[in-house]
């Protein structure tokens, strides 16, 4: 009888794709070379068209499906298998150290996930009633998606998480299944059905730990973040450890809170003990670095969370990013088309390409802009809403007009976060209607935690609007809190703190008297009501413009 798991054999590599459906197939080599793309991933059968069940059972993977779903989504570490009798856990291998990562809510190297993914694939196409291996495949599915950037694999999950239930209801105990729908919901932007699956798993199992994650990501979604920090506050009361430490620090930093996010994310950095975690940590304090405008130190984090990780895609945007800050911009394309061989993520197009329009490289960015339209193209057909970062693009680099429509349907989905209320806000003024602008981008300065382009973004309205002490204070903050915040804006920052505003024209002279005043002086004339008001109305030395005021904005924040 086979008692061993069936597991891929390991590898150092993190950039593995998942194996294909058939459980003969050996799983895909990839090049060692660092950049390289990890070969396609055949489309795995539907769940309807696996092996039928087989009587041959395995005391070992019965141990190893019970202990995976146990330890992916409810954290329990306890199994029976079917015959009532007890097994010992699974081997040491990637299998049990992606278990013994989500077991504490860690992310699991790709390698390792890659790995369970198999393991769980080859089990249900034998046991295809086992809800809990099920709910394990999907939700490593929708991981896996999320990290490679290959969105083809959410309907995969939706396909194992939707078949999980079909063989044990969430009602009847199977709330696994639904974190994983939640964890799916998220991935496709969908915040308000991850809110109503997290929800739902947190009223039956309050002390269930893993509603919490997925609670806070919708949250934050939806731009409810006073109980985005109540889940923080309950995961971590639930969770201690690194997982706990890294959710506090970035509600310290959508607070604005920066310094305690540093402290915190530095403790969680110093805690971490796989190299998955530790990789997420140095990113997140690379991620610290930048937004607080420190270049230099942004760089050396993700440095070393590439020596960790050396084909980490976050870490390697990351470093581009800072790294066209310092004006090393060869490097920086370097970095970024190394994350992009990796992860096709649509928002590295968009910078990538924003940094070749800065360099006058204007073939190269329209050429990633094209490239950037064709993957959210892809990507909403299979189900992820992807309208945020669109419209953020076409406000600056298409259709204004068609941004609008797109971040106004996004706003009255009640995804009112600070960035869809800058997006927003944006779109309205570059599409001439900077009065309703100004009411969303305030907003999201409120409660963005003190982002550059936040205050950047309000200070050039503000100035449209010809609210010129205002603009100038956004504007210096922006510049402020990073300098270098975007190869395109923040030269734009510097250009409007340039020109001189109207407080700073120099006044009029004094008239000098004449040498030879007159005998006799007249009466002034009085001035009509009328040449008043034109006087009054046009003050000397202003050069500011505005928009002809709009139709009060509806969907307005404020007005809802």
């Amino acid at each position: 009888m086979d008692v061993m798991p069936q597991q891929p054999p390991e590898s150092r590599q993190s950039d593995h794709a998942p194996p294909s459906s058939d459980p003969d197939d050996s799983p895909p080599q990839t090049s060692s070379l660092p950049g390289s793309e990890p070969p396609p991933d055949p489309d795995p059968a539907a769940p309807d068209d696996l092996p039928p069940v087989s009587l041959r059972t395995t005391l070992r993977r019965a141990a190893v499906g019970a202990v995976a779903a146990a330890v992916l989504v409810t954290g329990a570490v306890v199994s029976v298998p079917d015959d009532g009798k007890k097994v010992a856990p699974p081997a040491p291998g990637p299998v049990m150290r992606a278990l013994t990562a989500t077991n504490a809510g860690a992310p699991a190297s790709l390698a390792d996930l890659t790995a369970l993914i198999g393991d769980r694939r080859n089990w249900v196409g034998t046991h295809p009633s086992d809800a809990r291996s099920w709910a394990v495949l999907g939700s490593a599915y929708v991981e896996w998606g999320r990290r490679s950037g290959d969105v083809a694999y959410y309907g995969r999950a939706e396909q194992a998480l939707r078949r999980s239930l079909d063989v044990q209801p969430g009602a009847r105990g199977n709330t696994a299944a639904w974190v994983g729908l939640a964890a799916l919901a998220n991935a496709r932007h969908d915040f308000v059905a991850a809110k109503k699956w997290g929800e739902t798993v947190r009223a039956r199992q309050p002390k269930d730990w893993t509603a919490y994650p997925v609670l806070i990501d919708a949250y934050n979604g939806l731009g409810q973040y006073t109980a985005a920090g109540r889940a923080v506050e309950r995961f971590a009361a639930l969770r201690s450890g690194v997982p706990a430490l890294s959710r506090t620090a970035q509600w310290y930093r959508d607070e604005g809170r920066r310094e305690d996010a540093q402290a915190i994310a530095q403790d969680a950095a110093n805690r971490a003990t796989t190299p998955a975690e530790k990789t997420d940590c140095l990113f997140r304090l690379g991620e610290l670095a930048w937004e607080r405008g420190k270049s230099e130190e942004a760089v050396a984090q993700y440095t070393a969370a590439l020596r960790t990780d050396r084909a980490h895609p976050p870490s390697l945007a990351g470093r581009a990013r800072a790294l066209a800050a310092l004006g090393r911009t060869d490097e920086a394309q370097r970095d970024y088309r190394a994350a992009l061989s990796r992860r096709p993520s649509p928002a590295y197009m968009l910078e990538l390409g924003e940094l070749y329009e800065s360099l006058g490289r204007d073939d190269d960015s329209r050429g990633q802009y094209t490239k950037l339209r064709r993957t959210l193209a892809q990507e909403s057909g299979h189900g992820v809403d992807e309208s945020l970062l669109l419209g953020r693009f076409e406000a600056d680099h298409g259709d204004a007009s068609r941004a609008v429509e797109l971040l106004r349907a996004e706003w009255d989905r009640q995804h009112h976060s600070a960035a869809v209320a800058d997006a927003l806000g944006w779109a309205l003024y570059r599409s001439g209607n900077s009065q309703s602008a100004l009411t969303y981008a305030q907003q999201a300065a409120d409660t963005g935690g003190g982002t550059a382009l936040y205050a950047y973004h309000l200070g050039m309205i503000e100035q449209r609007r010809g609210n010129h002490g205002p603009a100038r204070r956004h504007l210096e903050e922006a510049l402020r809190t990073n300098p270098h915040f975007s190869p395109l804006d923040a030269p734009s920052a510097q250009e409007a703190l340039d020109r001189p505003g109207p407080q700073e024209v120099p006044p009029a002279p004094e008239p000098t008297a004449p040498p030879n005043p007159p005998q006799q002086s007249q009466e002034p004339s009085e001035a009509s009501p009328a040449q008043q008001g034109a006087a009054t109305a046009a003050p000397a030395g202003t050069t500011g413009t505005t928009d002809t005021p709009a139709p009060p904005d509806s969907s307005a924040p404020g007005s809802r």
